[in-house]
């Protein structure tokens, strides 16, 4: 297993003498590939997934990652795994160490007294409000330091908060259900359930990744959802709704069980302050943010809300008004798009975004690299999306 303790490294992974056939990686590469496997567990948040191993021999003497807010950075539990085994060794980890006081004390000053010979950084801290860097520091301390080895695998590990450190906002997530001819529900209003009971589970597992699930108003009311992690295992998510003239029902099961989960409802300034009590005594949390000229609730600024209360990952479910917003105002990072093979006709309700849209084809925004895949009977394609600039 990547990490444990006394691996050596694979025959397979040395460096070859030879040009012939693929690329095989290098030593460090190698290393930095263990290293970001472990990064990729935990639930940091609002902090950076992070991992480091610690090499001498050739042999593994530690290996950690940062698991949770609060808990020791990967580096230092790396490091407390290697003991006095860590002197004279290669320090491995994905992102740069730290150098500042925060929870916890600077990684780069614990490398340094340690006697780590060299460190291996997968990619520069992006955050532009820590000052001074490790990789300075641990240079002034006579320490051996390279960047970038995997440094864009490294970088896919924090892209979630590096949008979110560098820019304030959450990186979204915009998850759609829709049938074939691309409606979200019948003509009744019905929607449970347009996709299969595997694309649900899906969902379930896609929510157990985010800080935050948000559907809009007409959705809530639509649904009564929970909006909570069921058939997959995880953690469930802060719910969000995004309601201007605050509508949500205090009978509402999002409203009923906001004790256990939390729960907070976006509004407008002027929506009525008897709503926002009644809210409020079920343990909801009402947040008020900035209008839109369509009257709708700007979503930028909603957004930026969210982010200053350590939402870092934001899924947005629904319905088709929240998400024409978010696209329109090109906040959306990923699709995830559910399509079932079914037919709810041109009187079922609007389709999946409600939007003015672009004016071309090619000024649409689009899955930059599309992966797509059956879900029990449904087809589902997710990616990163781009946003074309339109023509000047």
């Amino acid at each position: 297993m990547p990490g444990d303790a006394g691996a050596d490294l694979p025959s397979d992974l040395a460096p070859t003498a030879s040009g012939e056939g693929p690329a095989q990686p290098t030593a460090d590469e190698a290393w930095m590939d263990m290293a970001i496997d472990l990064a990729l567990g935990g639930r940091p948040s609002p902090n950076p997934h992070v991992g480091s191993v610690i090499v001498r021999d050739g042999h593994v003497v530690g290996a950690g990652r940062h698991e949770r807010a609060g808990d020791d950075h990967a580096e230092l539990v790396a490091l407390r795994q290697a003991g006095e085994a860590a002197k004279g060794a290669t320090l491995y980890v994905t992102l740069e160490p730290c150098n500042h006081h925060g929870r916890t004390p600077p990684c780069a000053d614990a490398i340094v007294a340690a006697r780590v010979a060299r460190v291996v950084i997968g990619c520069a801290d992006p955050n532009p409000h820590v000052p001074g860097g490790g990789v300075a520091r641990l240079r002034e301390a006579g320490v051996e330091v390279t960047v970038g080895v995997r440094g864009v695998e490294a970088g896919r590990v924090i892209a979630t908060w590096t949008k979110f450190i560098t820019k304030g906002l959450p990186y979204v997530s915009l998850k759609l259900a829709l049938s074939l001819d691309g409606r979200i529900a019948t003509r009744s209003g019905s929607s449970k359930w347009v996709t299969g009971p595997e694309a649900r589970t899906l969902v379930h597992m896609l929510r157990s990744r985010h800080d935050a699930v948000a559907i809009g108003i007409g959705t809530a009311l639509a649904d009564n959802p929970r909006l909570t992690v069921r058939d997959a295992s995880g953690i469930s998510p802060t719910r969000v709704v995004f309601d201007t003239k605050l509508r949500l029902p205090p009978h509402s099961i999002l409203v009923q069980t906001a004790v256990d989960v939390p729960t907070w409802v976006v509004c407008s300034a002027d929506a009525a302050m008897d709503k926002e009590e009644a809210l409020t005594a079920s343990g909801v949390e009402v947040l008020r943010a900035p209008s839109s000229a369509e009257g709708r609730l700007d979503a930028g600024s909603a957004l930026r809300m969210l982010a200053a209360r350590g939402v870092v990952t934001l899924m947005v479910e629904g319905g088709a008004e929240l998400a024409g917003s978010i696209l329109a105002g090109r906040l959306a990072d990923e699709l995830h798009a559910f399509v079932a093979p079914i037919l709810l006709g041109p009187r079922g309700r609007p389709g999946a975004v409600d939007w003015a849209g672009p004016a071309t084809p090619a000024e649409a925004p689009r899955i930059a690299t599309a992966t797509w895949e059956l879900c029990g009977a449904d087809a589902y394609v997710c990616g990163p999306l781009q946003y074309p600039e339109p023509p000047a």
